[in-house]
């Protein structure tokens, strides 16, 4: 028997704003940045759970503090009871009475229980010597039902239903996983369309993309009609009319307007229409849809939680649903979220534009082909390329593909030397001086 004998969190943030990667129209001036937590047990096998909340600079303090305030449900207990039934210990985590009004199941506190589940799941994966995905694809449908909690959502999906999404796509699973293996998971990549870019450098990135094999791009759209419309048509003569362009709104919009500014971006061929209005907006949503169609509204990584998803899928809110690895809480909430989507027979597009969530989210994605939807087509992972070299398994993306990782754990574990590097505010990155521009605080 092995205990948890230690919570261990960091405040990391990476000065991201002095060059504007990620900027959108709402969020003009993010520092990426990572609310991080390790567990440490007394097993003497040298494994540690590596986990995270992504956030974007000012208030990751607050998601740090919130990882602490979970340290009792853990620290001290039986590390097999806690791996062996990680769907009771999801709900141990999820249900505390207290917490628990903090949201219910939403907000900082539901990021803080994703972050502790998920650095569960990198420990029980790297006990186990497989890679997260693997983990999970080897699964009897039994057990990965088991992992969900059905509760709110068992008129849309019961454990009958899940059940049988899970058993009709056990048969092919070998076939799946070889053909993951030889020819990757889809990417597209954001790298080249923050906002705050000129139209020189998108356009350089954009051809860079095309030349790596990326079949699709995105945009962030959203500040002023007159520049959306001159870098979407700018980016479409860079890349030709094959590839395709996605925009992203990034909750700008109200609803009206969102189906107005898209009338004039529609003639330039648009892959998606990303978060368009408020992510908790589910008729608004719905709405958008229908004034947008044939392009498609991708929705997902703000949306709070599985009953939210529910609900945007029984209206039809989103065509492309994006989960995010570390939005809600953690694996087992994002399974019952990739078991709705195969229940509606709606594609899976991942978020991924955050320092650490292409890592994560790999898993996610191959674990569904794998092991649920048994599918991959018109399905891709989101790509930017930047931070990768902070963490200890860096994401493997060539071709315009994922390719699977094979080291044991979930793929959250950063370099020492990061964590002491870009602690906030004492790291030395963040000491005066450094960097050579002051990032806002």
């Amino acid at each position: 028997m092995s205990v948890i004998t230690a919570v261990d969190t960091f405040d990391i943030r990476f000065p991201t704003s002095l060059e504007l990667d990620g900027s959108d129209a709402m969020n003009p001036d993010p520092d990426y940045s990572a609310a991080y937590l390790v567990i440490r047990t007394d097993a003497g096998d040298g494994h540690e759970g590596h986990g995270f909340v992504f956030t974007i600079g000012r208030g990751n303090e607050v998601e740090a503090v919130a990882i602490q305030a979970l340290r009792h449900h853990i620290l001290g207990r039986n590390v097999e009871e806690l791996l062996g039934d990680m769907g009771g210990t999801w709900k141990l985590l999820v249900h505390d009475s207290q917490l628990r009004w903090l949201g219910p199941e939403k907000g900082v506190m539901h990021m803080a229980i994703g972050a502790v589940v998920n650095a569960l799941w990198d420990l029980k994966a790297k006990r186990a010597g497989l890679p997260l995905w693997e983990l999970l694809s080897r699964m009897s449908p039994e057990e990965i039902v088991a992992l969900v909690d059905f509760r709110y959502l068992s008129d849309a999906l019961t454990p009958e239903d899940a059940l049988g999404i899970v058993r009709t796509a056990e048969p092919g699973r070998a076939a799946r996983r070889a053909a993951l293996l030889a020819e990757g998971y889809p990417a597209y990549t954001t790298t080249p369309g923050w906002l705050g870019y000129s139209d020189d450098k998108l356009v350089r990135l954009a051809k860079e993309a095309v030349a790596d094999g990326f079949g699709q791009i995105k945009l962030k759209v959203g500040a002023s009609l007159e520049d959306d419309i001159r870098r979407v048509r700018t980016a479409r003569d860079a890349v030709g009319p094959d590839i395709k362009i996605a925009v992203d709104a990034n909750q700008r919009w109200d609803v009206q307007e969102a189906i107005d500014w898209m009338a004039h971006l529609a003639p330039y061929d648009i892959a998606w229409i990303e978060e368009p209005t408020s992510p908790d907006d589910v008729l608004g949503h719905a709405a958008i849809a229908r004034g947008v169609a044939p392009i498609p509204v991708a929705t997902g990584e703000h949306v709070q939680n599985r009953v939210m998803f529910k609900q945007m899928l029984q209206a039809g809110s989103l065509q492309v649903l994006q989960l995010d690895a570390a939005r809600v809480a953690g694996v087992n909430e994002n399974i019952a979220i990739l078991l709705l989507a195969a229940k509606f027979g709606v594609r899976v597009c991942p978020h991924a534009g955050g320092v650490g969530l292409c890592e994560a989210v790999q898993h996610l994605s191959m674990f569904d082909f794998v092991a649920v939807s048994a599918d991959k087509n018109g399905r891709m992972i989101e790509f930017v390329d930047h931070l990768h070299e902070h963490f200890v398994t860096p994401v493997d993306v060539h071709d315009g593909s994922y390719w699977p990782p094979s080291a044991p754990g979930a793929g959250s574990e950063m370099v020492g030397g990061t964590l002491a590097g870009y602690s906030f505010p004492d790291g030395p990155v963040w000491a005066a001086g450094s960097p050579p521009l002051t990032p806002r605080q």
